[in-house]
């Protein structure tokens, strides 16, 4: 059988309902492609490239239900074969164009056969959008068989790759079928729940932007339809019942015994799936493991890489395969796994030895009882070292301050290209809706790196009542930027009954410049989430002497 880049190529004609749409994208999509790989071939390849070009095919895959999932298939030239395999799953709501330019350096720089596919339901690609379901893992590992049968490709250098929906189903597929040596999962997700639902919050503008992309690019399947149906309702534990079939982190172990080499990229401000849950799962990991935590929000780090720029993430994954799959003695073994970047100025990549290690000490503070010597407008409460207890503070609830913790991908992506943050002014923080804190000045500086944690106690006057922390470096004005932030909602709380919150922030690393301070704030109404919050209720925040209210500030 002759080589998949140089068959003809067999179409299929879309479904009648998805004609109009993908219509209006024909044109787009070849201009997408053409550019791609333009700026792929006009990329210099190192000196210690093996291949000089690529052909690229378009061909029908066959999956293990009879679905048919189309694909770009990049096949190197000026080398023999067999060349190690690497499949990359498409991101949700893009077609198997989105990985044309990294794959055509893959192919051409390293010598990989590459077979970047539309995930099942997305664009060409035949069948329903089931959200990383059992199908899904089977349509990447049939994929895995086309391209044995296929190609010329080596049945024991086998390796998956992808952005967001490509890199989570590539770890869920390395779980379950052994041939996967090696992943590498960007912007992904580990644990579907601690994603879109933390601390029992929904986070809605996740939620809803995922939908729209659903519907609008793709063919919802029975699972997503059930999940969208319920979840406007109310009603998320669908959501909750198919998370854990679809979280890698229930799955850990058998990637371990699979031994499966593991690369994670993740931005810090990621707003679908936060990063410090990625840093949880890589821990768990016991095979070869390396874990990149860089400025940007959801796919934003790695999405320029993806066409075939220059792109750090990229290049090590291109490094960390060269290792894994072809043996190359290239150091990325010895280096210590763990690189991150502040998330903020101009700081280089520091390098350490695993997840804690990012955290050299840390500052524990005890929030003090908030004043309102200048007004509740102006108010706020002190960070000390010695515990404050027997203080209570109460504010109203169902309208939101000035503290937000931003727009899902755009905050993040200012925050990455033109370094600025997610703000606020803090003596505009409405003391009748939030309570507020700050710390001493740091006259020197400080690396805030790891994952804060805050403890404090509410008493609720309903059953349920979200309330949101956030994290604040202030300047001398009161100007202040988003370092982290967290939600948390009270279920089925006892009104007029105190409960003890204990949570993790959201991790990072963030420099905070001589002369700053920190401020803790805690409202009840965010954007970004659903706020179980209501005008006319009441939150109190207090500090018992069995549970100070206090907050952890992990450095570096």
């Amino acid at each position: 059988m002759p080589p998949a880049s140089t068959r003809s190529v067999s179409t299929r004609s879309p479904s009648p309902a998805r004609v109009p749409f993908r219509a209006r994208f024909h044109t787009l999509s070849a201009v997408a492609v053409a550019a791609a790989v333009a700026v792929a071939a006009l990329s210099p390849a190192p000196a210690s490239a093996v291949t000089v070009a690529s052909t690229i095919g378009y061909e029908t895959i066959v999956s293990h239900d009879g679905t048919e999932l189309k694909a770009k298939v990049i096949t190197p030239t000026g080398t023999e074969g067999p060349h190690p395999l690497l499949v990359m799953p498409s991101a949700w709501a893009t077609p198997h164009i989105l990985y044309v330019g990294a794959a055509k350096k893959l192919a051409e720089e390293s010598g990989y056969q590459v077979v970047a596919y539309s995930s099942r339901g997305f664009w060409d690609s035949g069948g329903g959008i089931e959200v990383a379901g059992p199908e899904d893992r089977a349509d990447a590992s049939a994929v895995i068989d086309w391209a044995l049968e296929n190609t010329g490709a080596d049945p024991d250098r086998i390796g998956m790759a992808g952005i967001s929906y490509g890199g989570g189903i590539s770890l869920l597929t390395a779980a379950e079928d052994d041939r996967v040596r090696a992943v590498g999962s960007m912007s992904g997700w580990a644990d579907l729940e601690a994603s879109l639902y933390p601390n029992a919050t929904i986070d809605v503008q996740s939620a809803e932007l995922l939908l729209l992309a659903g519907n609008l690019l793709g063919t919802p399947g029975e699972s997503l339809r059930e999940m969208e149906r319920e979840y406007r309702r109310g009603n998320v534990d669908p959501i909750l019942e198919m998370a854990p079939d679809r979280s890698a982190a229930t799955k850990v172990d058998r990637i371990n015994a699979n031994g499966t080499a593991v690369m994670m990229a993740h931005g810090w401000n990621d707003g679908m799936f936060p990063a410090g849950h990625i840093a949880d799962f890589y821990e768990e990991l016991t095979g070869p493991k390396r874990l990149m935590l860089t400025p940007g929000d959801h796919a934003t780090p790695e999405a320029f890489g993806a066409v075939g720029l220059p792109n750090e993430v990229w290049e090590d994954l291109a490094r960390w395969f060269d290792h894994h799959l072809k043996g190359e003695d290239n150091g990325v073994d010895a280096e210590e796994p763990v690189r991150v970047k502040p998330n903020n100025g101009s700081g280089g990549w520091t390098s350490h030895a695993d997840w804690p290690s990012v955290t050299a000490s840390a500052d524990e503070y005890h929030l003090g009882e908030p004043s309102s010597s200048w007004g509740r407008w102006r108010s706020e409460g002190a960070m000390g070292t010695e515990p404050a207890t027997g203080w209570e503070y109460g504010f109203r609830t169902g309208i939101g301050t000035t503290a937000e913790s931003g727009t899902v991908i755009l905050s993040g992506a200012l925050q990455q290209f033109f370094d600025v943050p997610t703000g606020v002014l803090l003596p505009t923080v409405d003391r009748y809706r939030a309570a507020v804190w700050t710390s001493p000045v740091y006259p020197e500086g400080a690396r805030v790196a790891g994952t804060p944690e805050v403890t404090f106690t509410v008493t609720p006057t309903v059953a349920d009542q979200s309330v949101f922390v956030y994290l604040y470096a202030i300047n001398d004005r009161g100007t202040g930027s988003l370092l982290s932030h967290a939600p948390y909602t009270l279920r089925g709380a006892t009104p007029g009954e105190p409960v003890t919150v204990d949570t993790e922030l959201s991790s990072v690393v963030w420099d905070v410049p001589a002369g700053q301070r920190l401020a803790v704030v805690v409202d009840s109404r965010d954007a970004r989430y659903v706020n179980e919050s209501r005008i006319g209720d009441r939150v109190t925040v207090s500090s018992p002497e069995e549970a100070p209210t206090r907050v952890t500030i992990p450095l570096g």
